[in-house]
């Protein structure tokens, strides 16, 4: 719905601030506006006529479609090379409108381990009840036996491109592959990482998800979440048949019913979220939401490299502290993923790192409590250091044994680096380790 006078040849420093957006068309304001309107007025029937029948862009009702949430979608879609964007209310929304309109009616997702505990959680309580089912992958680290585990009612595989908590890197090439062999889309929820560390599309991801409330956004002030495809999956196919289907609500002028790959060829299925979903569902981005992750994302590549400099600092600090057991962080050269951090991560390996702490449960919640310049809480990606215990927060909805295939141990610590000196992180872990060893 909006022109970008950006060319794509820019570089991602340009474009994070001024991609996907055309002054002229706001009356010349720099910024964005916000368009806090619930509807947009037909200029006549025919305009009207043209908007329904889908042979007109523009906008109907906010629920669906707002010219500042088109400024966001535009802006991540062109940092991520997609074919195509839609901005949702949360995260989570992004994740079930997804997985919805992937699977509805029946099927199966194939599923990392390493996942955010609220995601595993909820395929385990909700989805079921709605016809769509999960199977945790035994062999998501061996793409070459993934294949195994690929049924017939298989819809989609869906990773994490960096894994929350503990900072699992996945081949992605080699897990795409294994999916367009067999014909079904992979999923990549890139929230971790950001455009700015990695781009799931150029690695053969499908469809991208993110959690604009953390990383992209980037100071722990808004909701908001968004969905992308490549535009390079084929939906036509029968076990997508949903995309085939003909329906009355995309009828032409004449009355005529027709499909989301014939209405929309080159964006199917972030539209049919739109329609069907964001539309009846109505988890609606709110415009000043989406406001503010346009003003946070004009500082994603300075707040992601800062932050990834300081969990590599606090990553190396704890790995020689007596009181940690282990460090996640792949930007170590001790890290399982060095290799893949090293191949796929040119810029860095984010603001979440995860340790064993070797005390007591006592002193571990007494480590907590000491904390100073550390804000406790479960957020992640934010300019401020966060510290929570994941396991019995994040992933507390988490068995015990379905903890151990996540990599979430019971004395795991999640940090989330922000956008303090490293120095003054330190001495105040330092401060925290020696209160809580001294009980």
């Amino acid at each position: 719905m909006s022109n970008d006078t950006v060319p794509k040849t820019h570089l991602f420093d340009t474009l994070k601030v001024r991609a996907g957006y055309d002054p002229k068309e706001h009356h010349y304001a720099v910024s964005p506006p916000i368009y806090q309107t619930t509807a947009y007025e037909f200029r006549d029937v025919e305009n009207a006529k043209g908007l329904f029948s889908f042979q007109e862009a523009g906008y109907l009702y906010t629920r669906i479609g707002n010219p500042t949430v088109t400024v966001l979608e535009e802006r991540v879609r062109i940092l991520d090379g997609a074919a195509a964007a839609i901005g949702v209310g949360s995260g989570m929304a992004a994740i079930s409108y997804t997985l919805l309109n992937l699977a509805e009616g029946g099927g199966r997702i194939l599923t990392s381990p390493f996942l955010y505990g609220g995601s595993a959680d909820s395929f385990k309580k909700i989805y079921p009840k709605l016809g769509i089912y999960f199977d945790q992958a035994k062999n998501i680290e061996q793409p070459e036996r993934l294949a195994e585990e690929i049924t017939p009612d298989t819809k989609a595989i869906y990773i994490e491109s960096i894994s929350n908590p503990s900072a699992v890197l996945l081949d992605v090439d080699a897990i795409a592959k294994v999916a367009h062999e067999h014909g079904i889309p992979l999923v990549v929820d890139n929230t971790v990482a950001t455009p700015y560390l990695y781009n799931p599309i150029a690695h053969g991801a499908d469809i991208v998800i993110y959690s604009a409330t953390k990383g992209l956004s980037g100071h722990g002030n808004l909701i908001a979440g968004l969905v992308l495809e490549s535009g390079h999956f084929d939906f036509s196919s029968e076990k997508f048949s949903q995309f085939s289907e003909k329906y009355y609500t995309l009828r032409d002028q004449s009355g005529t019913p027709r499909s989301y790959l014939e209405v929309f060829p080159a964006s199917p299925f972030t539209s049919r979220i739109r329609l069907n979903y964001l539309n009846y569902f109505g988890a609606a981005l709110s415009p000043f939401d989406a406001y503010l992750a346009i003003i946070g994302l004009e500082t994603l590549s300075e707040r992601l490299g800062k932050q990834s400099h300081t969990a590599h600092t606090l990553a190396e600090y704890l790995s020689s502290h007596e009181a940690v057991e282990w460090v996640r962080y792949p930007a170590l050269k001790s890290s399982p993923y060095h290799a893949l951090y090293e191949r796929d991560f040119g810029r860095g390996a984010g603001g979440i790192l995860a340790f064993g702490f070797k005390g007591t449960q006592a002193q571990r919640e007494a480590f907590l409590d000491a904390v100073k310049l550390f804000n406790y809480h479960v957020n992640i990606g934010d300019a401020r250091s966060l510290i929570v215990n994941s396991p019995q927060t994040t992933h507390g909805e988490l068995e015990p044994h379905e903890k151990v295939p996540a990599d979430v141990p019971e004395n795991l610590i999640r940090i989330s680096a922000g956008l303090e000196d490293p120095a003054d992180l330190i001495a105040d872990l330092e401060q925290a380790f020696q209160r809580a060893l001294a009980i």
